[in-house]
Formats: structure tokens, sequence, C-alpha cells
């Protein structure tokens, strides 16, 4: 293979490497890092990411092992890689993206709770070739916050139907209006069904008295007649 092919080969490799390294680009030679602070709403999913940076060559790395604490920093564990462990609390819930041989990925956390509102600590462990293992934490860690769920309806839209009564046969629908007539108030029903009565009772009254009336006069008039 000529030069001029090489050349390229040699830079991409070069950009490779560089992309995946590990090391640090702070003061620090192992560090963690995290968002400070999330939020997700009750009972949906949320992803906390995280990366981690060390100044071991990978290829002198033997394993890497990722734990997750929760509420403060020496708080209970609630994920393990290896062994496999996940807390009794987030059973079915939990679920780490991360491939091995890389410093970057996300624990998600589904079906949130309102017991899930506290803080997230991501815990590295790196065992190199011939030297024990290290292990270092992010602080501060992740304060995820859990909001209220958002509220639905039967069609999944806010109801903009009024309430509607009834009274007496008389249909009472808040705010709507129908062929330009207004709606009755509880008020004015009352008035109109008391009216209607005592006008039925006068016009039975009227009746009575002119039958009254009829039948006195039928009487006097036979009383009057000659024998």
């Amino acid at each position: 293979m000529g030069l001029p092919l090489l050349l390229p080969l040699l830079l991409l490799l070069a950009s490779l490497q560089a992309g995946h390294s590990t090391k640090c680009n702070s003061q620090f030679p192992y560090e963690v890092k995290q968002p400070e602070k999330l939020s997700a709403p009750e009972g949906g999913s949320v992803q906390i990411p995280f990366s981690f940076c060390h100044p071991w060559e990978l290829s002198s790395v033997l394993s890497v092992t990722i734990s997750w604490r929760w509420k403060h920093y020496h708080g209970e564990f609630i994920y393990n890689t290896t062994p496999h462990f996940i807390h009794k609390d987030f059973e079915n819930r939990l679920s780490l993206n991360w491939i091995k041989d890389r410093n970057n990925g996300s624990l998600q956390i589904s079906n949130l709770r309102r017991e899930d509102n506290t803080m997230y600590f991501c815990r590295v462990y790196l065992t190199p070739r011939n030297h024990e293992t290290i292990k270092w934490q992010a602080n501060p860690g992740t304060n995820l916050t859990i909001t209220p769920a958002p509220k639905k309806t039967a069609q999944g839209l806010p109801s903009t139907t009024a309430p509607t009564t009834s009274t007496d046969g008389l249909s009472v629908t808040g705010d709507k209006r129908s062929s330009g007539s207004w709606p009755l108030t509880m008020e004015a029903a009352v008035v109109m069904a008391l009216f209607s009565a005592l006008l039925k009772i006068a016009i039975l009254g009227v009746t009575v008295y002119l039958r009254w009336k009829r039948s006195k006069n039928a009487s006097c008039t036979d009383s009057t007649a000659p024998s």
C-alpha cells in the first residue's frame, strides 16, 4: 500500500481512538457526570444520562461495573450490572442503556411513582490489569422531580359541555341558547308553575260560580211560576 493511501487510513484510526478516549478533560483523573436536575410526570418514564472518564487505556482494563444509588450519596443501591441486582422498589421498572467499553449511557426508570422523587447517583467500578479495583461516584447526583400526571378526559381532551339540570320537564342548560330563546332559571320556572296553577284554580272557580248561579236562577224561575 502506497503512502498516499496509508496516510488517510492512519488519520482515520487516530480520529476514532480520540473519539473513544476515556481520559478526563479536567484536572481530576476520575469523574462521573450527570445532569443536576430532571423532571418527569407520574406514571411516565425518564432517562438519566451519565458519562465517566479515567486515565487507563482500554486495553489495560479488565472489567467495568456500573451501579446506582438513590436518596443520598451513601444511600441504598438500586441497580448493579455484575452481579445483576435491582432494588425491590424498582422491579420491572429499571433498565440500564450501556454497552461495555463505552464510557456513557443512561438509566431508564419506567412507571414513575411519587416515591421516586429523590436524588440518584451513578457509581463506577474499574478493575485494571495487575491493579486493585478503583471506584468513584458522581457528586452531586441527579435530582429527579416527579410532577403530577396530566389529567385526561374520556376523549383525551378537556370537556366543554356545560352541566344540564331539569326542573318539572323544563330543561335548563348552563350558558347555552337555542333558537334565540333564553334558558329559564329555577326561580322563573317556579313562578311560571305557580302562575299556571293559580290560573287553573281561577278558571275552575269561575266555572263553578257560573254553574251555581245558573242553577239558582233556574230554581227561582220554577218557584215563581203559576200553579
